[in-house]
């Protein structure tokens, strides 16, 4: 496995297929590769969770706990039919019927963009969460047991297409935990999560794009190519879920197309105020701070999730974004974010007796 400043990539292990037409500009104009890293953002440390069974203990020195408030909207947008799924859980273990052991809060937030129809999406939205729940170890090993979740929903959906070729179809996938302060993400594809902390964007997910080179140089290394943006001139997205239709992306022997997620990890702090988890309908028109500026604002006028999903929904069909969209917001406090106060400058400033001299002798010249 590589970390990367807080930044933990899974390994790069097996990947299946996929085929359909090509989808409209893989590169939109806001769309980026680029990871913002924050030396806050971290791999978990097994002291982090518990070895006694299903306890996640917490980081002595800090008394905060999120209190999860959550909204999400949806809209076909100009697309003639609608693939984007979401899930809001802001009580994960209690609402699956388990008991909750650890202190704090335990929520999964998810959004699924679907390509060459619904069904890995919808099967994703509702096994993903499932197979992370029913893991023996959970909460303990967290990175461990989403990583595997997605995996075996991987594998669940090809079983499925198996006996029902009408399924066939592929589905990125972004999945949020909140288990205590503990903040999980977990990506596949080109879905993204961003944090607000105190006004400032943490980018928590990082697109998985064919043209990015770490995406290039794993398809190039597994038998595919990068054809004008494509991974095999037919998928503009490195790693999906699904698409196990489609030749020369995916077997059980691996392929250029991967379904294993990359995992980031943080723990939650007072500073922290919400989480933007959206599909990329959303970020083709959205630069990370940008969606965070506005969704700022509008939180501090209403301070409802809900109604703030609707309002980048709405401004993002303003800016005339051409997919389906779908986006979540979940508030890690109970008031609205406070106002931002820049601090004065200390540095003093005075002007000399020359100064005030030539100043003068200036604004005579003008009277003159």
């Amino acid at each position: 496995m590589e970390e990367i400043e807080g930044v933990k990539c899974c390994s790069e292990s097996e990947s299946r297929s996929s085929s359909e037409t090509r989808p409209p500009n893989p590169n939109p104009p806001y769309r980026q590769c680029k990871l913002v890293r924050h030396a806050s953002l971290m791999k978990t440390k097994l002291s982090d969770v518990s070895a006694e069974p299903g306890h996640v203990t917490e980081d002595s020195q800090s008394d905060f706990f999120p209190m999860l408030r959550s909204g999400a909207c949806a809209d076909i947008g100009f697309r003639s039919s609608m693939e984007d799924v979401y899930v809001c859980v802001d009580n994960f273990m209690q609402d699956y019927g388990l008991k909750n052991h650890i202190d704090g809060p335990s929520a999964f937030y998810g959004v699924f963009d679907g390509h060459g129809g619904k069904h890995a999406a919808d099967f994703a939205c509702h096994h993903l969460p499932k197979f992370i729940l029913e893991n023996d170890n959970f909460p303990r090993d967290i990175e461990r047991i989403v990583s595997s979740a997605f995996l075996q929903t991987d594998n669940a959906f090809a079983d499925a297409c198996s006996l029902d070729a009408a399924l066939a179809s592929g589905t990125t996938a972004l999945a949020t935990l909140v288990i205590g302060r503990l903040l999980v993400v977990a990506n596949v594809g080109d879905c993204r999560a961003v944090l607000c902390r105190r006004g400032k964007a943490i980018e928590m997910s990082r697109d998985h794009k064919p043209i990015c080179n770490k995406e290039k140089k794993r398809i190039e290394a597994s038998g595919g190519y990068v054809y004008d943006g494509y991974l095999n001139g037919q998928l503009n997205v490195a790693r999906a879920l699904g698409d196990w239709h489609m030749e020369g992306m995916k077997s059980k022997d691996g392929g250029p197309l991967m379904a294993e997620p990359e995992l980031m990890t943080t723990k939650l702090t007072a500073e922290d105020e919400f989480l933007i988890i959206g599909c990329d309908g959303i970020w083709d028109v959205f630069r990370s701070q940008n969606a965070v500026d506005f969704a700022r604002r509008r939180l501090q006028e209403h301070n409802d999730p809900t109604m703030c999903s609707k309002d980048l929904v709405d401004e993002a069909l303003k800016r005339k974004s051409g997919d389906n969209l779908a986006a979540v917001v979940v508030c890690f406090q109970q008031q609205p974010p406070p106002n931002l106060v820049v601090p004065r400058s200390r540095v003093q400033r005075s002007f000399s007796a020359e100064g005030l001299k030539e100043l003068q002798s200036f604004l005579d010249s003008l009277g003159n």
